[in-house]
C-alpha cells in the first residue's frame, strides 16, 4: 500500500486533501474506517483517483490500463524499474506525466533510500523462499540449510554484496547455513567480512569464482544491482548443466530483469519453474508476501520525500538532488541516462527540463 492510515495523516497535516480507493488497505489490515479516521476520503474506484489527484502514490508500476488514466501534470511516485520494460516506458511517455521512481532516489551516502526497504525484506524473504524451495515435496535436493548435528548444513551462495545480499546472508547464517558471498568490491568484501566476523566466506566475483560456486552450491541468491538498469545475466544456461539436481536458484533481480539468463517473472500463487533440474524461484514484487511488513516498512522511508513533492512539486525535483535522482520521466523524456541506455532513448538532463523559476 503507497500510504498507510499513518502516513496518510501526516499529508493532512501538512494541508492536502488524500483520496484512497475503497478496499485498498485491505491487505495491510487497514479498512475504509481507518483511512477516513486518518482523514482521507474514500471513493469508489482507481478511475476517479486518476481523475481528480494532482499526485499518485504506488507501490508497484503503474498497469496497462493506469497509463491511459495518467496525464500531463500529474506526479507518479512508485517504483517503477523501466529498464526492462519499454512498454510501460513507452506509456508513461506517451502520458506526458512526471515519474519519480523509488528506486533511483539517493542520499548523501550513495545508498538507495527508498529501495532499501525492500531490498531487506526481500533478501531476508529469499532464504524462506529458497529454503521452502530446497524442500523434496516442492522438487528440490531435500535439504535442511542448517543441517543438523552430523549431518552438513546447505550450501549456500550470494551473488551481490549488497543490501538485498547483506540480509540473505544474515538470514541464512542464522538457519546455521554455510554462506559464500560473492562481489566485485574488495572493499564491500571487507566490510562483510567485518559485519559477519568471519561466520561467511568472501569471495572476489570472477567467471572462474562464480562458476564454482554456482556448482557446489544448494541455494544461490540473486542479488545483483546496478541502479536503474537492466540487471547483468552473470549466470547462464550453460552453467546450470554444472549445477547440483535440484538446486534452487532466486532472483530478486527480477524486477530489473534477473540475473540468470534462465529467469523469468513469476508470481506468488506460482513462484518457481524447473530449468534442466535447476528450481527457479523468480516472483516479482517479492515484498508482497508480507504487505504488512513490506508497508510500513516502505512508508518509513518514502513519507519524507513524498510530503516535499506534495508541498512544493516540481520545485522539490530542483531543490534536492536526490530526490531529483529518482525523476525518471518528466513530460515525454527519459531522464533517467541508465534507463535510457537500456531501452536505447536519449537521456534529457533533469535540470534541463524541469524548468521551474
Amino acid at each position: 500500500m503507497g500510504l498507510t492510515p499513518a502516513a496518510v495523516r501526516e499529508y493532512v497535516a501538512h494541508g492536502h486533501q488524500v483520496i484512497v480507493e475503497t478496499g485498498a488497505g485491505l491487505g495491510i489490515g487497514a479498512d475504509d474506517g481507518a483511512y477516513s479516521a486518518a482523514g482521507a476520503k474514500i471513493v469508489g474506484t482507481a478511475k476517479e483517483i486518476f481523475e481528480k489527484a494532482d499526485m499518485i502514490v504506488k507501490v508497484k508500476e503503474p498497469q496497462p490500463q493506469e497509463w491511459a488514466m495518467l496525464r500531463e501534470g500529474q506526479l507518479l511516485y512508485t517504483y517503477l524499474h523501466l529498464a526492462p520494460d519499454p512498454e510501460q516506458t513507452k506509456g508513461l511517455l506517451q502520458s506526458g506525466v512526471t515519474a519519480v521512481a523509488y528506486e533511483t532516489v539517493t542520499d548523501e551516502r550513495g545508498g538507495l533510500p527508498l529501495l532499501a526497504p525492500m531490498s531487506e525484506v526481500a533478501g531476508r524473504l529469499a532464504i524462506q523462499a529458497g529454503a521452502t524451495a530446497l524442500q523434496k515435496a516442492n522438487g528440490g535436493r531435500g535439504i535442511l540449510l542448517g543441517g543438523v548435528p552430523g549431518v552438513l548444513p546447505a550450501k549456500v551462495t550470494v551473488i551481490g554484496g549488497g543490501v538485498v545480499g547483506l540480509h540473505a546472508a544474515k538470514m541464512a547464517v542464522g538457519l546455521g547455513a554455510d554462506v559464500t558471498i560473492v562481489d566485485r568490491s574488495l572493499p564491500r568484501l571487507r566490510q562483510l567480512d567485518d559485519i559477519f566476523h568471519g561466520r561467511v566466506h568472501t569471495v572476489y566475483s570472477t567467471i572462474d569464482a562464480l562458476e564454482q560456486e554456482v556448482f557446489s552450491a544448494d541455494l544461490v541468491i540473486g542479488a545483483v544491482l546496478i541502479p536503474g538498469a537492466a540487471a547483468p545475466k552473470l549466470v547462464t544456461r550453460e552453467m546450470l548443466s554444472g549445477m547440483k539436481k535440484g538446486a534452487v536458484i532466486v532472483d530478486v533481480a527480477i524486477d530489473q530483469g534477473g540475473c540468470f539468463e534462465t529467469s523469468h517473472a513469476t508470481t506468488h500463487s506460482e513462484p518457481t519453474y524447473e530449468v534442466d533440474g535447476v528450481i527457479h524461484y523468480c516472483v516479482a514484487n517479492m515484498p508482497g508476501a508480507v504487505p504488512i511488513t513490506s508497508a510500513h516498512a516502505l512508508n518509513n522511508a518514502t513519507l519524507a520525500h513524498g510530503l516535499a513533492l506534495a508541498d512544493r512539486g516540481l520545485r522539490a525535483l530542483a531543490e534536492d538532488r536526490h530526490l531529483r535522482n529518482g525523476l525518471n520521466v518528466h513530460k515525454g523524456r527519459i531522464t533517467n541516462a541508465a534507463v535510457a541506455e537500456a531501452l536505447g532513448y536519449e537521456a534529457a538532463a533533469p535540470e534541463a527540463v524541469l524548468n521551474v523559476a
